[in-house]
């Protein structure tokens, strides 16, 4: 890790952050503000502990008490390895919205690593592989995906003290995910597929398995005065295909029909 990243995080205790969250899933449109005072934890390091309030959507929900009282800790700190917070207090919706966060951050986090991240132009790819999963056991019984991260620092701006980087997150050679049933591997895009998605019986008594090809485009603004982030865009697009199977096996299947997943989630600081 080079000792003064041009990304590097400059805090300051007690210092307060406030960010609105807008997002678009397929067609469910939320905004989301989540705020947080930066405090030391048990080791010393600098943390960023947030709590999500005024959520608004296209459908009728609300936050519940608990998920009111839910902090997220994050860090930009080197030292501090991000991550996901135990979200069994939460209620569904609101684990898309924590998540996302933590791209953020750890998509940053890890860029602060890189010492090829000096320049406007330098460029670094980390092999990680995964997998990570998101299955719960019971509604999403199989849910992987398997990513490396393309970092690209495109602009040092002198003039604003605004660093612009580029996160690509895509496919590794060789996913590392589950694929249980020979139909799975057979390649849905122009990748090995590095998703999977297999949702618990439904009302007919069927599963429901997705697999394909998942891509993040992260954009980050940074400010170069104490490395907070000022703004940021994900870009997450899926490109699958689905079944409808009758077994645990995922063999006794009808016929696959091609799907997207399309996200795009918008994070600015607000003054």
């Amino acid at each position: 890790m080079p000792a003064l990243s041009p990304l590097a995080r400059h805090y300051t205790e007690g210092e307060k952050l406030a960010y609105q969250m807008k997002g678009d899933n397929d067609g469910w449109t939320y905004e989301a503000q989540a705020s947080a005072v930066v405090k030391k934890n048990a080791d010393g390091h600098f943390v960023e502990e947030y709590a999500w309030s005024n959520f608004k959507s296209n459908a009728p929900m609300s936050l519940s008490p608990a998920s009111l009282n839910f902090r997220q800790m994050l860090s930009l700190d080197p030292a501090i390895q991000p991550s996901i917070p135990d979200l069994s207090q939460v209620q569904p919706f609101l684990i898309g919205p924590i998540t996302d966060l933590l791209t953020f951050y750890s998509d940053l986090w890890l860029a602060i690593r890189q010492s090829g991240l000096a320049r406007a132009g330098d460029h670094a790819y980390v092999k990680f592989g995964g997998p990570s999963s998101w299955a719960d056991g019971n509604y999403v019984v199989l849910g992987e995906d398997s990513i490396d991260f393309d970092l690209t620092l495109k602009e040092l701006n002198a003039a604003t003290q605004v660093a612009t980087l580029l996160v690509r997150h895509v496919p590794p050679p060789q996913p590392k995910i589950k694929l249980p049933a020979p139909w799975m591997q057979t390649p849905v895009a122009d990748t090995a597929n590095n998703w999977i998605d297999v949702k618990g019986k439904n009302a007919a008594g069927k599963y429901v398995a997705q697999v394909g090809k998942e891509t993040f485009d992260v954009e980050i603004k940074i400010s170069m005065k104490d490395g907070r982030i000022l703004s940021a865009t994900l870009d997450n697009l899926v490109k699958t295909r689905q079944r409808e199977c009758s077994d645990a096996a995922f063999l006794d299947c009808g016929e696959p029909s091609a799907h997207e997943i399309h996200r795009q989630i918008e994070l600015s600081l607000m003054q």
